[in-house]
């Protein structure tokens, strides 16, 4: 089978081989330049449009074992007119780490994922985007955890938000792990302002949030289990579900489940006025 690399570089050169057939002179501004014998651009017009040279652009192309650069490699992607998804499988396959790609404008959730969250009720649900920002929610999740009007962040509303605070239990030991994870989170996009001026704004509105965050601690995501203690139907265990959502890049949906054997099945249906599917 060949190692890894050698694998590697043979699916680079077929995507670039494949990649280039596509094109046409016509595609990308070129005279024709005569009769061909392949469909596509040849070697030499790709070089000449990404500005490399027509020996080394040859040597990626057959997978030779070649030093490659990002400029190169983005050279390379317009030229081929890659799209996005095209242009980080092309660094995947010279073994560079991709770019990040740009983020998704603040738009609605898709119908779809909104009938995902409400079929979710009476479990709360949520989805979230990269700043913790609030995106779209399920009637539950503004039931059981009190998010109102006012909430739009979940970092914000933990520290903030007094109804919030007073039905979490173990809200003190929780409070340093979700400054840890958020932490990590800005710290994968050092170039975005919007991280330093939430972080500003929320050091300035809580001296607790502003303590914490001195303490420079960095956390991975874990497994979260809420214990809300519900002025009306008592105490609620919930285990939180992180989900990617790759049409959306950074966003997260989170989906609450009731832990077994605790009565939280029982509790939410009560809470909600109807019966859950599932017992627990």
């Amino acid at each position: 089978m060949g190692s890894v690399s050698d694998r590697r570089r043979a699916e680079l050169r077929d995507f670039l081989r494949i990649r280039r057939a596509r094109l046409t002179p016509a595609d990308v501004g070129m005279p024709p330049g005569g009769r061909r014998r392949t469909p596509g651009l040849r070697r030499e017009e790709v070089a000449v449009l990404a500005g490399v040279g027509v020996s080394w652009y040859t040597w990626l192309e057959q997978g030779r074992d070649i030093t490659v650069s990002a400029d190169v490699l983005d050279a390379i992607s317009r030229a081929l007119r890659l799209d996005g998804a095209e242009r980080e499988h092309l660094y995947l396959l010279a073994g560079l780490n991709p770019p990040r790609r740009d983020p998704v404008p603040a738009v609605p959730v898709a119908p779809e994922l909104q009938r995902v969250l409400d079929a979710w009720s009476p479990r709360p649900g949520y989805v979230r985007d990269r700043h913790w920002n609030f995106v779209a929610l399920n009637d539950a999740a503004k039931d059981v955890f009190g998010y109102g009007d006012t909430d739009h962040n979940c970092l914000v509303t933990f520290f903030t938000n007094a109804r919030y605070r007073s039905v979490l239990e173990h809200w003190a030991a929780a409070a340093p792990g979700v400054v840890a994870r958020f932490r990590a989170d800005a710290a994968r996009h050092p170039d975005d302002p919007e991280y330093d001026r939430l972080i500003a704004d929320l050091c300035a509105a809580s001296a607790e949030f502003a303590e914490l965050w001195s303490r420079h601690e960095v956390s991975v995501p874990a497994r979260t289990v809420k214990a809300i203690l519900h002025p009306e139907v008592g105490l609620l265990v919930l285990e939180a579900t992180l989900l990617p959502l790759p049409e959306r890049p950074g966003d997260q949906m989170v989906l609450y489940n009731p832990r077994p054997g605790t009565g939280s099945v029982e509790r939410l249906a009560r809470l909600a006025g109807a019966p859950l599917s599932r017992a627990g």
